[in-house]
């Protein structure tokens, strides 16, 4: 696959193509052309290329047991739990 624009790249990257994922939505922060569509200017097509170059150049990764397995208890929830036991700890002890 040979991608000529940015969105073709994007495409290729969001479908599987560059096989280093499984085919769904990939969010970038800044992904190819953003700086360039600001600019109001193109990507060169060069550019273009050695990033497909790039993307397509590492082996496909396998997928781990562990990639599919969800979190056993979010880091969030703990951090919530012990915030309010010291809010509870704190009623108490100022009651007392």
């Amino acid at each position: 696959m040979s991608a000529k624009r940015p969105d073709q790249l994007r495409g290729a990257i969001d479908s599987g193509k560059t096989r280093d994922k499984v085919a769904g939505r990939d969010p970038a922060a800044a992904p190819l052309g953003t700086d360039e569509e600001a600019a109001g200017t193109p990507v060169p097509p060069a550019a273009v290329a050695q990033a497909m170059r790039d993307e397509t150049s590492r082996p496909a990764r396998e997928p781990r047991d562990t990639d599919a397995k969800p979190m056993a208890f979010p880091p969030t929830l703990v951090v919530l739990i012990l915030m309010a036991l010291a809010v509870v700890a704190l009623i108490w002890w100022l009651a007392s």
